[in-house]
């Protein structure tokens, strides 16, 4: 079951450096849903709040769209290889 937290903390930064793919969910106002796996070793976490990451043109960059219209983002990692 999928959690949320308030911070990142240095065993959920280690877990999320360790993943090679993650996903993004974001939606239009109008409702249109995007939930896209990005990897390629592009995010890198800042801080306990803050996260960077290179989003890269795919299939029409829907990702950036959404966020200009409505800037909320969700973020979700999992573990391949290992436990959840």
């Amino acid at each position: 079951m999928a959690q949320q937290f308030g911070r990142i903390e240095d065993r959920y930064r280690r877990f999320i450096e360790a993943q090679h793919v993650f996903f993004v969910g974001t939606a239009a106002r109008d409702g249109r849903v995007n939930v896209s796996p990005k990897g390629l070793d592009s995010l890198r976490v800042l801080g306990p709040n803050r996260v960077v990451w290179l989003n890269g043109t795919g299939s029409g960059n829907e990702t950036a769209a959404h966020l200009l219209d409505v800037p909320r983002m969700t973020i979700m990692f999992c573990s391949f290889e290992k436990r959840p």
